[in-house]
């Protein structure tokens, strides 16, 4: 299935419509294309590609539009993908009427990525998910399971407006 996007603002759920599901339905909602993917995702080209209690995975490829002076993926394409597999991997843990935001996310680059870098998967695993504080942790591998990237992320549980 080709993933879909949201095209404008109006296009995606609003916190009140978020309130009437769990995290895990709304996240396998966007990977079955019940509603649309991050927009950035658009961007960076990376989609989700699979969801379960407490994991995620999008895959992403470094583009042109991606690279930094040198020529190679930005840190930053790296770090996106990592926040959001780790942090979606949160939201699937939350009970209906919760969200999250991220506070903090820390990666480490271990291989570069460049357009002849096959597709990425970015895999987020939560560690903990409690009352108001969730953590989780990331990967990023190649089709041989060569780590390119891991992360680590803290977020924010809260009640979402109704």
């Amino acid at each position: 299935m080709t993933a879909t996007f949201a095209e404008t603002p109006d296009d995606l759920l609003t916190p009140e419509r978020l309130a009437t599901m769990s995290g895990f339905e709304f996240v396998d909602g966007m990977r079955t294309g019940r509603f649309p993917q991050p927009p950035i995702g658009r961007t960076l080209d990376y989609r989700l590609t699979e969801v379960g209690e407490g994991r995620v995975v999008f895959e992403g490829k470094a583009g042109f539009g991606t690279y930094n002076p040198l020529g190679g993926a930005h840190g930053g394409w790296f770090g996106t993908l990592l926040d959001s597999c780790m942090a979606c991997a949160v939201q699937t843990t939350l009970p209906q009427g919760m969200g999250y935001t991220t506070v903090e996310y820390k990666i480490t680059i271990l291989r570069p990525a460049f357009t002849r870098t096959p597709p990425l998967r970015a895999i987020g695993t939560v560690v903990s998910s409690g009352r108001r504080i969730a953590t989780a942790t990331g990967e990023m591998v190649d089709p041989d399971g060569k780590i390119h990237a891991t992360g680590t992320t803290t977020c924010l549980v809260f009640a979402l407006p109704t």
